[in-house]
């Protein structure tokens, strides 16, 4: 990406900080000077360009103040009702403080914070020693986003006791003695105190400029100088390092994966499990000790430039703590991020009369690499030229239909979202966009031509946004293929990114970067996006939670609106197709009887979620397992037949055992199981069988079906294929 020129950006999800661990006794945080002046400089482009620009007054400032406090207290567990009065003192200042540049509030807010932080968790590990009594009926509110805040210390200590003994009861229902429950838990609150403790000035201020930000509208952000390279990272799927994933384990930073083809696949000496204490930078330099380090701090010590050379101290994964240490040196190079680039498969799906073939293209975001774009650089990395790669290679495959999967595709390039809408239709507009001025531009696909003219869906679900959502919209009012999914997030607005460092004319990264909204985008149709997402032809059970998570749930989204169509000519005819799709797709899955488990899973999961509270009665929480488990093994029998039951028989088992001990509660948290236990469940998880996907590839089939029966329908419905059906 060009960090000189804002790009506009079509985005979801922003940066988040990787949990991180840290001495206990943490220092105090004060603001720094640059700090001052980012928030001086950003208040005067949010309040002067923004998409709905709004002043930095007392109102502002109050709701800086709410969201500040529900970042740092979401589930109101920490602070009292008496630190939050005290606080109120300042609820009308945080304005003054930005254009003053004294930000000394919400660094004493901070502070607070973290001493309370000390405080409850010290005295949740206090508690282990005590035990509970888990005959005794009583519930625990697990969900507290909407309650008042603990009325004083002794209602919070309450919420406390309540707390650990959930997780306590968690832990002995999975089997675990009192012994390894207070070492488990114990270290479980000590690792929470050592994240606090290690936050950094820099962290604090990310969290309340983006209180600042997302008080404006929902997606706009700041961006810190490393938050804003892991961004760039993210849009380009490349960068230069050594190709480790790394994660934070105790006080280890950890190699969780090894990139193929990377520095250190390719040296042989490092292996997953692998911890690194010490990083230098070159052959002659000394070695910093990075023991206890937050991961993204060591990251950024094994990141540099190409053809550079770095020096790793590692403590083998089957070594102890005073094992042999290795030294690896490295010689810095471009990786690749193949797992987030576009891929194919092909399923093979019974037909009519004969099989058909379905290829498949998962694509997880709309990245482009738009540094290299500009530098004329013309095999620069990009979402449309790797699928219109995918397609050429399902041709020959000789694939009868394609789905694009753009399940959990959060965004990404407003450039790709439209060429790649390109590739399926020949020319014309894709999408609208209103500027805060209220010009309406519409932007079009020019080049003529197709990739692939034949019959086409697109999956989405709650969690598919923003460009994402153009493309999914292009698609269906094209008329070219059929939606299929669920209601997508309804992200209808425009970001661009702003370079602060250039505003000040900052030669280094210094000051960071704002993903600014500045317009908001309609469909060809003329309606917007935002707010209601796409709709799909053919809906399948969804798996996301409306109402906690889409465009929806924030209190400040921009509302549904609509302008006037764009002039566009339809390309296809496939809502013609879907009554016959529909009807075949209710048949269908009525028979099905893993579809019917699913939507039994999505009704249990949607019952759960309404739940606000627990029972902390082991006997009560023991009938409930009991229910879950009962269910699973009828399933899980019925799914087997005698088979494995004779199996399970043999080795002394209960039914469907395996699948029962996979799915069960096992008390833990992410980081606590062992790293081997947990790629191993991730590899299960993608092995595991993708119902939806399945019958999204049939509906294909059945389209298939019709349109091979039906030429002139075929003719009308897609383009050339009047030439591809003879």
């Amino acid at each position: 990406m060009n960090r000189t020129l804002p790009w506009i950006l079509l985005v979801l999800t922003t940066i988040v900080h990787a949990a991180q661990a840290a001495p206990a006794a943490p220092p105090t945080l004060l603001p720094t000077s640059t700090h001052a002046e980012t928030a001086g400089v950003s208040a005067k482009v949010l309040s002067r360009f923004h998409y709905q620009a709004a002043p930095l007054d007392d109102a502002m400032s109050g709701q800086i103040f709410d969201r500040y406090l529900k970042a740092l207290d979401p589930e109101r567990v920490f602070f009292v009702q008496a630190d939050i009065d005290r606080f109120a003192a300042n609820r009308t200042a945080l304005d003054d403080a930005i254009l003053r540049q004294d930000l000394e509030v919400p660094y004493a807010i901070f502070r607070t914070y973290s001493e309370r932080v000390r405080q409850r968790l010290s005295g949740a590990r206090e508690l282990l020693a005590r035990g509970f009594d888990f005959d005794r009926t009583e519930t625990y509110r697990y969900l507290r986003t909407d309650v008042p805040w603990p009325a004083s210390e002794d209602a919070v200590r309450e919420v406390w006791r309540k707390r650990v003994k959930n997780d306590w009861l968690r832990l002995k229902l999975a089997g675990k003695d009192d012994k390894a429950i207070r070492e488990t838990l114990d270290k479980r609150y000590d690792n929470a105190l050592t994240r606090v403790a290690r936050y950094k000035s820099d962290d604090v201020f990310q969290m309340f400029m983006n209180a600042y930000a997302t008080a404006i509208e929902p997606h706009t952000n700041y961006l810190g100088p490393r938050a804003s390279e892991d961004f760039a990272i993210a849009m380009r799927l490349s960068l230069v390092g050594i190709g480790a994933v790394l994660q934070e384990r105790d006080d280890y930073v950890t190699i969780r994966e090894l990139v193929p083809g990377g520095p250190a696949s390719r040296s042989g000496q490092l292996a997953i499990g692998d911890r690194i204490v010490g990083v230098a930078q070159g052959e002659q330099s000394v070695a910093a000790d990075v023991l206890g380090w937050r991961v993204d701090d060591v990251v950024g010590l094994i990141r540099g430039a190409k053809g550079t050379t770095v020096v790793l101290d590692v403590l083998p994964a089957d070594a102890g703590q005073d094992g042999e240490h290795k030294r690896i040196t490295l010689v810095r190079d471009t990786i690749n991020l193949e797992n987030q680039a576009a891929s194919k498969s092909v399923i093979e799906v019974a037909g009519a009369t004969a099989p058909h073939r379905i290829g498949v293209i998962k694509l997880p975001t709309f990245y482009q690499d738009t540094g290299a774009r500009r530098g004329s650089d013309g095999d620069f990395r990009s979402a449309t030229r790797d699928v219109a790669r995918l397609l050429a290679e399902l041709k020959a495959d000789k694939v009868d239909a394609v789905l694009v999967d753009l399940r959990n595709n959060g965004g990404g390039s407003l450039d790709e979202a439209i060429r790649l809408t390109g590739l399926f239709i020949d020319t014309g507009p894709v999408v609208q966009q209103r500027d805060a001025q209220g010009q309406i531009r519409v932007d079009r696909d020019v080049d003529p031509g197709l990739a692939w003219d034949g019959p086409l869906g697109v999956m989405i679900n709650r969690a598919s946004a923003s460009a994402s959502e153009i493309f999914a919209a292009a698609i269906q009012d094209y008329g070219r293929g059929v939606i299929i999914g669920e209601q997508s997030f309804g992200k209808g607005t425009v970001q661009t990114l702003v370079s602060l460092d250039q505003m000040v004319r900052s030669e280094k990264p210094k000051y960071g970067e704002l993903k600014m909204t500045v317009a908001q985008f309609f469909r060809i149709t003329g309606g917007t996006t935002q707010l209601r997402g796409v709709t799909p032809d053919i809906g399948l059970p969804a798996m996301g939670d409306a109402e906690r998570f889409g465009e929806s749930s924030y209190d400040n989204a921009l509302p549904w609106t609509q302008i006037a169509p764009a002039q566009y000519k339809p390309a296809g005819n496939a809502p013609d197709l879907l009554p016959l799709l529909k009807t075949r797709h209710a048949s269908r899955t009525a028979r099905d009887t893993e579809y019917a488990y699913l939507q039994e899973d999505v009704a249990e999961l949607k019952a759960l979620r309404e739940r606000s509270e627990i029972s902390l009665n082991e006997s009560e929480r023991r009938k409930e397992r009991a229910r879950q488990e009962a269910r699973l093994k009828a399933r899980e029998t019925a799914r087997s037949g005698a088979t494995v039951a004779v199996a399970d028989a043999a080795a002394g088992r209960p039914a469907g055992t395996d699948v029962i001990a996979a799915l069960r509660d096992d008390g833990l948290l992410a980081g606590e199981r062992s790293l081997r236990a947990e790629l191993d469940a991730e590899e299960s998880s993608k092995d595991a069988k993708d119902v939806l996907l399945g019958e999204a590839t049939r509906i294909l089939a059945d389209m298939v079906d019709i349109l091979g029966a039906d030429a002139p329908r075929a003719a009308s419905l897609l383009p050339g294929t009047a030439m591809r059906m003879n």
